[in-house]
């Protein structure tokens, strides 16, 4: 079983001392809703973070169902191939296309949305996003061929990797720095329930639909979404944008392209020799994207942000925590299937208790980070998350089915604590003249390192059969993917132990403790 889990700017900037917020609001915005209009917001930087935005959690919901339509359908497709290759005359595994096509618009199109969003206004940018993903399902629910849908999944992507980077930027460019740990809290909360709910929606679409409404149900959703971005969010774009970086668009795409297909086809059977073609030619790419950005006046992905402490603990903090989050929808449902051999339907049912988990840290997560801070919190919540992840290896049949729920509803409220800290403390000293390029690179590594998850867990499993010589998988087998990706992410604990102990005071409201 495979399970897709579709996750440049001057360095002079960095010689300014700096505890910049992240708050860049509109002097026009007023209490979170901008009217409906063509009017362009230029922004202000009010480091207090003193612009009412009572409706804060408006504009966080709105970037939330586009991102959730995003990661659901990615999660949905997976479920759904077979029966596509069926109707459209191929063999299944030749299905991998309608995957690959996407992830080469993300490879290519998220590190460019940062400047597309400062040069055309973040709000037509979001907007043309959910646009172009739109249409990108509807010309998908209408494929007639294989080939048709590639095309128009490459159009999805292109839309996908536009929502995720230029949403979190709407974001963090429209909500007060006090009211940004719940804004996160409810942004997050896609990436995570989306690959959980996705699997068992589509045993549901292709057993009693048909296939295609996997992309029709984008459609009124899109279109709302639309509607409401043209109600509520501001038009937001820097005065003086940066010119594109064509060398480094290609470049960038090349290597990420190459990487993601990589580990996408690491964790497929019989394709280890083409997955470290691809592995190693993404890498000479990227060292030559990294010479080219050195010397490049406004990279396309600035690498120069990783000076700054607080975004470059959280993107490796982050990262290595991602490995179990992109692991862990793989696993699990594989487990309760083949292991356990519960139905499609009984494993969905199951590992919905980690979006369960992931609601009730919503209205935490703020408290939490105001009573201990982003060090200690991020410290004590790590082990915990690690160790329930871990005790996922040690599931058997005998396991009560309610310990198993309990176990996976912990596991998904410590993990959602975890993201929504780490994506909060990554903007804590972020100029507003450096937002759209820190988002560009923050979602880079996130949908790698999602990526990267997969291919580790399913490797683990793979090397695990192997050295047993089993060969069907077992539960020893998954107890090894599991301990293996939650050994990764337990290094993120000495990276938590490197923040200040004060870091993000002002986004947690404790300096008005």
């Amino acid at each position: 079983m495979h399970l897709h889990i579709p996750a440049v700017l001057d360095p002079r900037h960095l010689l300014r001392p700096r505890r910049r917020g992240i708050a860049s609001v509109n002097a026009e915005v007023r209490d979170g809703i901008v009217p409906a209009g063509d009017g362009i917001a230029t922004t202000a930087d009010h480091d207090g973070g003193t612009a009412p935005t009572r409706n804060y959690r408006t504009i966080a919901l709105i970037i939330a169902t586009a991102m959730f339509m995003e990661h659901l359908d990615a999660t949905v497709l997976a479920t759904a191939l077979p029966t596509m290759a069926r109707d459209f005359g191929v063999a299944a595994p030749a299905m991998s296309i309608a995957l690959t096509s996407y992830l080469l618009a993300l490879a290519m199109f998220i590190p460019a949305s940062g400047t597309m969003a400062d040069r055309f206004g973040a709000r037509p940018v979001f907007r043309a996003a959910i646009g172009l993903f739109v249409l990108g399902s509807l010309a998908c629910g209408l494929a007639p061929s294989l080939e048709w849908m590639a095309v128009a999944r490459f159009m999805q992507g292109i839309g996908g990797a536009m929502m995720m980077p230029v949403g979190r930027l709407v974001l963090l460019r429209s909500v007060a720095k006090r009211d940004m740990v719940s804004a996160m809290s409810w942004l997050i909360m896609p990436a995570l329930i989306g690959p959980i709910l996705g699997p068992p929606l589509g045993g549901i679409i292709v057993t009693y639909l048909d296939w295609r409404w996997i992309f029709w149900l984008n459609l009124p959703i899109g279109i709302l979404g639309i509607v409401l971005v043209g109600r509520f969010i501001a038009d937001i774009r820097e005065e003086t944008p940066h010119p594109f970086d064509p060398a480094g668009f290609v470049l960038s795409g090349a290597a990420l392209g190459c990487l993601l297909f990589g580990f996408e086809m690491a964790s497929r059977p019989g394709e280890g020799t083409l997955a470290a073609i691809l592995v190693g030619v993404g890498a000479l790419f990227g060292a030559a994207y990294w010479r080219h950005a050195r010397h490049a006046a406004h990279p396309i992905l600035d690498l120069s942000l990783m000076r700054i402490t607080t975004f470059r603990l959280s993107v490796l903090g982050g990262s290595l925590t991602r490995i179990t989050q992109g692991a862990q929808p793989f696993l699990l449902p594989l487990m309760m299937q083949l292991a356990f051999g519960l139905t499609a339907a009984q494993s969905g049912a199951m590992t919905v208790a980690t979006a369960i988990g992931s609601f009730g840290m919503k209205g935490l997560a703020r408290r939490i980070l105001k009573r201990f801070g982003f060090r200690n919190s991020l410290i004590v919540m790590g082990l915990g998350a690690t160790a329930g992840y871990a005790l996922c290896g040690l599931f058997r049949p005998d396991w009560p089915l309610p310990a198993v729920f309990a176990v996976l509803v912990a596991s998904g409220f410590l993990m959602s604590f975890q993201f929504t800290a780490y994506n909060t403390i990554a903007y804590d000293e972020i100029g507003k003249e450096r937002m759209s390029a820190a988002t560009s690179f923050y979602s880079t590594f996130q949908q790698l390192m999602l990526s990267l998850g997969i291919c580790i867990g399913a490797t683990a499993l793979h090397v695990s059969m192997v050295w047993q010589g089993r060969q069907a998988v077992a539960f020893p087998d998954f107890t090894f993917a599991f301990w293996t990706v939650t050994a990764i992410s337990l290094l993120a604990i000495f990276v938590n132990m490197a923040f200040d102990p004060r870091a993000g005071a002002e986004l947690s409201g404790r300096d008005s403790a």
